[in-house]
């Protein structure tokens, strides 16, 4: 309830009102059953823009530090992010990104739209890294089809480590639905989930023209040293 009031009245005016943002392809979205909308990651408004344009909720994995910030402003950002159905996820990896995964997992068993960024993280320079196995350890177990989607001038709005976002015209394109059901049987296979996650990260590359660069974001900002 919170979050179609928030998203109605609140969110989704404000934003067409300030950003103005242009979208194609919205008619891709499925209009019910499970789906998986996996996106670059350019800002952490993304994660508000998208969702403004779409009449279905969507349910977003979040790094769970969201979730463990302490004093005011870290219960209010937990609040918010409980209130508005996004999921904590363990951006180690190992066991516990896995575990993580399961609620995402339990999203898409519901017939509910689940939000991802493959890359793990918001991109250090505007450009497109190489997508983690997420995105397809969750298609492929869920089978589930996956729609690319790329967010376009969001890190102008909002770059890493800036609060207040500037004023200006965003965008979003969300491609045609990507289907692996030929890899169902072959869920957790290294070599298909790394294929299935290289086709739906060069997908969003076709769609938002960005530079790819074959490392992850996380190894590139842990180098210079850029906040997550």
């Amino acid at each position: 309830m919170f979050y179609w009031f928030a998203k109605t009245f609140v969110v989704a005016p404000v934003t067409n009102l300030l950003f103005r943002p242009w979208v194609k392809g919205l008619g891709n979205v499925p209009q019910e059953g499970a789906a998986i909308l996996a996106s670059n990651h350019l800002s952490v408004s993304d994660s508000i823009f998208m969702p403004a344009q779409l009449e279905r909720q969507v349910h977003f994995l979040a790094k769970k530090e969201y979730f463990t910030g302490t004093g005011p402003k870290g219960w209010l950002t937990r609040k918010f992010f409980e209130s508005t159905n996004q999921l904590p996820m363990d951006r180690a990896g190992g066991k516990a990104s896995l575990e993580s995964l399961h609620s995402g997992l339990d999203v898409l068993r519901d017939g509910k739209l689940l939000g991802i960024y493959p890359e793990g993280t918001r991109s250090p320079d505007g450009r497109l890294y190489r997508g983690k196995l997420g995105v397809a350890k969750l298609a492929l177990n869920a089978r589930v089809p996956v729609v690319p989607v790329a967010m376009i001038g969001t890190d102008k709005v909002q770059p890493i480590g800036r609060t207040i976002p500037s004023i200006r015209r965003v965008g979003m394109i969300f491609g045609a639905p990507l289907d692996f059901s030929e890899y169902y049987d072959r869920a957790g296979d290294h070599r298909v989930e790394r294929l299935v996650t290289d086709q739906v990260v060069e997908a969003i590359r076709r769609l938002s023209g960005q530079e790819y660069v074959d490392v992850y974001a996380a190894t590139v900002k842990t180098r210079t040293s850029d906040p997550q």
